[in-house]
């Protein structure tokens, strides 16, 4: 048979990766980022708006929207020019503690440049693509999720001063290659300032949690 000629499908091969699930407390929402975005942006804030006690100052309810949609708004908008798939933000406090944390889904191919060195392991291709951003000092180690190679990155991110990011972040990705596809990469990023610091005791536990949340991910297949 020639090498070229259509190959029938293998009985019981899996199904091709079509998305993914993760599992998420109630205090937890979605942000679509291609479809769907402000149609979700503002249910999240009319939720949060209809939270705001009747007895709260007219003077002061005004400027308290204005400033929760604003960093709301902000914080997709961010996303978006990353090209992310999903915003996941805590719109709800947790134990009363309202939590300056986030998850950005998106996905990536393996840039040319990878690619051309051809590196002979997966692993080794991954890490050369997250040298690329010029992360240093980072914990890097590898596994499987859900079967697929997983290489879980963490590290701290200084604050530059910019507006929004004001605060030094802790920052953990996990980097999976997604089954079939050994180009393409589905990169989860999670991202707290902790109690105020990167590196206290809140910061601790909330990577812990999303360790937790990674190990409940699943591939959805068509």
């Amino acid at each position: 048979m020639p090498d070229d000629a259509p190959q029938a499908p293998v009985l019981g091969s899996p199904r091709p990766v079509t998305g993914y699930r993760i599992l998420l407390p109630g205090q937890w929402d979605q942000v679509p980022l291609r479809h769907g975005t402000e149609a979700a942006i503002r249910r999240i804030l009319d939720s949060a708006f209809s939270r705001i006690p009747d007895d709260a100052p007219k003077d002061k309810i005004g400027p308290y929207r204005q400033e929760l949609e604003r960093r709301f708004r902000s914080a997709v908008e961010q996303a978006q020019r990353g090209n992310a798939l999903d915003l996941y933000l805590p719109v709800k406090p947790m134990n009363d503690v309202n939590l300056g944390a986030s998850i950005v889904v998106s996905e990536s191919l393996v840039p040319r440049s990878v690619r051309s060195a051809r590196p002979s392991d997966p692993t080794d291709v991954v890490v050369q693509f997250l040298a690329q951003d010029g992360v240093e000092n980072a914990d890097l180690s590898s596994g499987e999720v859900d079967g697929a190679l997983a290489v879980r990155r963490e590290h701290v991110c200084e604050s530059d001063g910019a507006i929004g990011d004001e605060l030094a972040s802790r920052r953990v990705e996990y980097i999976i290659t997604v089954p079939g596809d050994p180009e393409r990469w589905f990169i989860a990023a999670f991202s707290t300032v902790g109690g105020g610091s990167p590196r206290d005791e809140l910061a601790d536990a909330l990577v812990e949690w999303f360790d937790a949340v990674m190990a409940t991910f699943r591939w959805r297949r068509g």
